[in-house]
């Protein structure tokens, strides 16, 4: 199966169309004051007439175009963001039933001040994506904790979401075991320790004003009652945070912490028995059917766009705006570089996936980065920072879905607080825009 090489922006209705009714009808039922104004319209439900569009706008036999979907369907990143939502979905169900959450809180709260607590959990969030190379993975072992800690505290729930995404973004951006940092290095030709160095220099900037700014809006945050709590409850999340910061496979990860908390169940809990544990793995696993679901149908429609140039017409038209900023002449920078950073970008708002956006656009920011001498590391770095903004910001992206599920919250109003993407944005901006040239 080939990919159209002729950019169709017509192929990039279906995309709208499900923004418009997913984001559109939510808002607008929310301005009505309709209670989980987000949840009226599932999302697996809103893509539903987007796919029957791209379908019929499909110049494909209709077989082609089906095998083109589930192809879409079942690509590896998809597929490896499915099993980890089981995972932290399991894992999470366990830990609860089992009381460690509970103790974790408690332990979290003994540690950290309570003046400090949301900038805290930015700070663990960040590291831990570090060590682990994921920020679904990192959401899927800190949300539960960060969910406790701000029913405990008095924290607003959106802010606490903002903070755990905001982090994830700056590790998940940072860490070289990465997807988004090996598809960049790869596709740019560079070591990922250069993309690092060139990526620090930004990161760190908007991480400490994110930090600064999570730390003023917590204002007054009520100091929960000390609770008393056992270190062997305690043990899956600890084992946890101990192989991420080892770096070990987040699949590995997750799934030696949900049998850890099905043990510390069944050793500590009179009445949890393995019949217990089995239920709360499922129970576990149907939580995270919307997002599950979505992202299937998510990775068969942004199929179904590329095979019909719709990343394509995304990639020409960056192409043609650059090169009439450029004056057609090959040694504008400044002008390359914000044409690698608004691919990556526009491509990753139709496919919902920073490291497919990545992949799709790497060809295109060589070539733009050859011809006006930019440095792979260099773009290499563009392409992974701006990817994860947009990761980090748009609601019906992964992690914005998954925190949304574990917190009960519309995925605008987890990405409502999400600073760290925001920041880098201006950051990684006033370094293309600003930036001296040789």
């Amino acid at each position: 199966m080939k990919t159209s090489s002729q950019g169709r922006a017509i192929a990039l209705l279906p995309f709208l169309l499900f923004v418009a009714l997913f984001v559109g009808t939510g808002t607008y039922l929310s301005m009505q004051g309709v209670d989980f104004a987000f949840y009226q319209l599932p999302a697996p439900i809103a893509i539903l007439p987007a796919i029957v569009l791209a379908v019929l706008l499909s110049r494909d036999k209709l077989n082609e175009t089906i095998e083109s979907f589930i192809g879409g369907v079942g690509d590896k990143s998809i597929i490896a963001m499915c099993l980890i939502y089981l995972l932290a979905g399991a894992f999470s169900s366990v830990a609860k039933a089992t009381g460690g959450v509970d103790a974790t809180v408690a332990l979290g709260l003994s540690i950290i001040p309570a003046w400090f607590l949301l900038p805290g959990i930015f700070i663990i969030s960040g590291f831990i994506a570090t060590a682990m190379g994921t920020s679904m993975g990192t959401i899927g072992a800190v949300a539960p904790i960060a969910l406790g800690v701000a029913e405990s505290a008095g924290i607003p729930l959106p802010l606490m979401a903002g903070a755990v995404l905001s982090g994830a973004t700056f590790g998940d951006n940072l860490s070289i075991i990465s997807d988004t940092t090996i598809a960049a290095t790869r596709t740019q030709g560079c070591e990922m320790k250069d993309k690092f160095r060139e990526n620090v220099s930004l990161a760190i900037p908007a991480a400490l004003v994110a930090a600064l700014l999570f730390f003023v809006l917590s204002g007054e945050t009520v100091a929960p009652e000390q609770a008393d709590f056992a270190w062997l409850s305690v043990l899956p999340y600890l084992t946890i945070l101990a192989l991420a910061v080892y770096g070990v496979n987040v699949f590995i990860v997750l799934a030696l912490g949900l049998l850890l908390a099905g043990g510390v169940g069944m050793s500590t809990i009179d009445d949890y028995s393995l019949a217990s544990f089995v239920s709360d793995i499922y129970a576990g696993f149907t939580s995270m059917q919307e997002i599950f679901l979505l992202s299937l149908l998510i990775g068969g429609l942004g199929a179904l766009m590329e095979k019909q140039g719709g990343l394509a017409f995304i990639e020409a038209s960056v192409t043609s705006i650059i090169a009439r900023l450029s004056g057609g002449g090959k040694d504008d920078q400044r002008t390359a570089e914000l044409g690698i950073a608004s691919s990556v970008s526009l491509t990753n708002l139709c496919t919902a996936n920073n490291t497919v956006a990545i992949i799709v656009t790497g060809n295109v920011a060589k070539d733009m980065a050859a011809n006006a001498q930019v440095s792979p590391k260099r773009a290499a770095s563009l392409l992974d920072i701006f990817s994860c903004i947009v990761q980090g910001l748009i609601p019906w992206g992964a992690q914005a879905l998954l925190l949304g599920s574990i917190f009960t919250l519309s995925p605008l109003a987890v990405v409502e607080f999400s600073f760290y993407p925001m920041l880098l944005a201006l950051v990684a901006l006033s370094s293309i825009v600003l930036k001296r040239r040789k």
